[in-house]
Formats: structure tokens, sequence, C-alpha cells
């Protein structure tokens, strides 16, 4: 997340399976507007509380929304970026959640996802033993194909895990919406 947003200026963000915000509240604390979408109540509540603790006064610079990430529709062409961070769901329910992400960025806008590599489950460590809800960055790509993005990185890449003998590998995907040409 850090690698691709740090240095981007604050706009309008979605989280889709946002979790406990971690991603989202990063985003807020450098002045982004986020939507923070995840099906589980237990889970935006602890974004709810890390968002009162760490933004104090600017907490509502992140808004939860509970919804399951198969039926959330968002706004489309509204976001300047869009994370998609470690859904690991059957490849239907990727394919649609990728193109309804897809849809949903803005002109200039990034979308961004990673996730657990299906070569993690052979060479890696942790995430989950499913194949069926392991993918490639090429599978985000094929996912989103035809939707107006322009891949900029999908690759597989090593992440360190403390204490593990082997890194985690993680599907690494970046696309971008071209900004439309001035009239």
């Amino acid at each position: 997340m850090e690698e691709v947003a740090a240095d981007l200026p604050p706009g309008r963000a979605l989280d889709l399976a946002a979790g406990e915000g971690r991603n989202a509240l990063w985003l807020a604390e450098r002045g982004w507007s986020v939507i923070a979408v995840d099906f589980s109540a237990v889970a935006l509540e602890r974004a709810r509380s890390l968002a009162g603790q760490r933004l104090g006064e600017q907490a509502g610079r992140v808004e939860l929304v509970k919804a399951d990430v198969r039926d959330y529709v968002p706004e489309p062409g509204a976001f300047d970026l869009v994370v998609i961070a470690y859904l690991q769901v059957a490849q239907d329910v990727r394919r649609q959640v990728m193109r309804s992400a897809a849809g949903a960025v803005a002109a200039g806008g990034l979308l961004l996802v990673v996730a657990h590599d299906s070569d993690n489950l052979a060479h890696g460590t942790g995430g989950p033993q499913d194949p069926a809800v392991l993918y490639r960055a090429n599978d985000v790509a094929a996912d989103v194909d035809g939707a107006g993005l322009r891949v900029v990185r999908a690759r597989a890449r090593a992440r360190p895990v403390e204490g593990a003998a082997r890194d985690a590998i993680d599907a690494f995907f970046v696309a971008v919406r071209d900004a439309a040409p001035p009239a």
C-alpha cells in the first residue's frame, strides 16, 4: 500500500474488504477521504475504535460501510484509489468484485490489489491453504480486461514474514485509468 500510495496527493479512496481498516486508516492519516467496506460488524467496530484513537476529530475521514463486497455497488468513476487487500474468494466472486472495483476508479485513479498468490501454497508461508481462493496478478488483469484500465504492474512478489523460514508470496497488481484528454 505504502509503496503505491505514499506519494499520491490525497483524494477519495475505496477500501473493499477492509477488515479492521488498516489501509483505510493509513490513507485517512494522510488526508484521504475513505470509504471502507466490510461484511464483519466486529471488524468495522474495531476500525471505528482505531479511527477514533488515531484520527481524533478527523475520524470522519473514514466512512465505514457494512456490506458484503459481492453485493456492494460503488459509485462509478468516483475514486482516485481503490484498494483490495487479501480478498481471498472463489474465482467467480473475485471476478465480480474486481470488475466492480475497476468501474469505481476515476480518471487518473488507481486500482491496487494485493493477495496471497497461488504460488504461496507450495513455495511461500501462511495464507489460505485452499487453492480455490488463491490467484495471481495476471488473474486480476484478466478480471478487469476491457474495463478501461491500463496495467502498471502485475507480478508475484515476496513479502518477509517475521519468524517464518520462508517469505510469503503475494500477487501484486496496479492499474490506472488514464485521464481523459482535454476537450
